[in-house]
């Protein structure tokens, strides 16, 4: 079963156009090619980032982030109440009116303290400041190294044999996107969880299938154009974290600008024209063309879905001078006034000790 699986995936007439097969790629004459074998190699390769990466975030980006001026916001620890921690695990985390007023009489607190209790609990799941700036300063750094290395690559692919240039930047950036999926679930979480991780998926199967079959300069030229903009975004996160906001919002213009020229108009109307329109002058289609351009239309539309996101960012700030914020990410919910001058009144009757709340069950304060 295994063995007919295999044959029917490593089928020449899939991946190649009538009259190419694998045969066209075994080494000879000198002449290196990409071997489908090779990409066991990003495996231990992301596990490797992994290690690096906390070894960064720890040695290098922290000591970073206390330079630049990053200041953790105080979070009040909610107290520890069964009835709403359950509510608040397995139901939902945020309740709607009926549910608080259930609630208040289980719990015997008042419809504000309940409120307030659900408000600072799902600013305690949030991630800090420290940990996003972290997260940030590491996708930065290997970008911009990306970047560059990309460049190198690129000027090398211009020779008929693989060189080691082309195939370690292949391995590390897969074996990089690699680390991203594994490392999924304690990254910090944002609205587009999910099309950041099709975007993931997609590039993993786009890079992996132009090594296989030795479209070495196109994936190469679509690694590059990904990473020119890459490391501008994060940085500007980096600013934006530290309080920079005058650094944070030109970074952010100017990578508005590359993305849109590189992702808007050199992806469509370069690469995946050729891709796309070229291939067709010389063979008829086969399932390997559509299978690369159903990828490249995949990361095409994400390009577009995060583009109508930069230009709101970008408009809103050119237009009114407002804060360059990431929309994707959670706002950090703050205490309204009311809020504010009943916790003053509860720590005056000592109802709060080393900023938790302590309710009592048997009282219940009018409002």
């Amino acid at each position: 079963m295994v063995s007919r699986v295999s044959a029917w995936f490593w089928n020449e007439r899939l991946w190649f156009p009538e009259g190419l097969g694998w045969a066209d790629l075994e080494d000879k004459d000198g002449r290196v090619y990409a071997k489908a074998s090779d990409l066991w190699v990003a495996l231990p390769i992301a596990l490797t980032f992994l290690v690096i990466r906390q070894i960064f975030e720890r040695f290098v980006a922290t000591p970073l982030a206390l330079l630049m001026g990053v200041k953790e916001k105080v979070r009040l620890r909610v107290s520890h109440n069964p009835s709403l921690e359950s509510f608040y695990c397995n139901t939902t985390k945020n309740p709607t009116q009926s549910s608080i007023e259930s609630l208040c009489k289980q719990t015997g607190c008042s419809e504000r303290q309940v409120q307030r209790w659900f408000r600072r609990r799902r600013n305690q799941d949030r991630p800090s400041l420290l940990k996003k700036f972290r997260e940030a300063s590491w996708r930065f750094t290997f970008y911009l190294l990306a970047f560059i290395a990309g460049l190198a690559a690129l000027i090398d692919v211009s020779t008929t044999t693989l060189l080691p240039s082309q195939y370690w930047y292949y391995m590390i950036e897969l074996g990089f996107y690699g680390s991203l999926v594994f490392s999924v679930a304690s990254d910090v979480k944002r609205k587009d969880f999910k099309e950041q991780m099709v975007h993931h998926v997609a590039t993993i199967l786009l890079i992996s299938f132009s090594w296989c079959v030795n479209y070495i300069r196109a994936g190469t030229l679509i690694m590059l154009v990904h990473d020119s903009s890459d490391y501008l975004l994060e940085s500007a996160k980096m600013f934006n974290y530290a309080g920079w906001r005058n650094a944070c919002n030109y970074i952010f213009i100017f990578f508005a600008a590359v993305f849109i020229y590189t992702r808007l108009y050199i992806f469509p109307f370069y690469i995946i024209y050729t891709t796309y329109v070229y291939p067709l002058t010389m063979y008829p289609p086969f399932f390997g063309y559509y299978f690369l351009n159903c990828l490249m239309m995949i990361l095409q539309c994400l390009h577009i879905f995060w583009a109508i996101l930069i230009l709101r960012i970008a408009i809103r700030f050119l237009s009114a001078n407002e804060k360059v914020d990431d929309e994707r990410s959670d706002k950090e919910e703050t205490d309204e006034s009311g809020d504010e001058l009943e916790e003053k009144e509860e720590v005056k009757n000592g109802l709060v000790q080393n900023g938790y709340t302590i309710h009592n069950n048997n009282h219940r304060k009018t409002e």
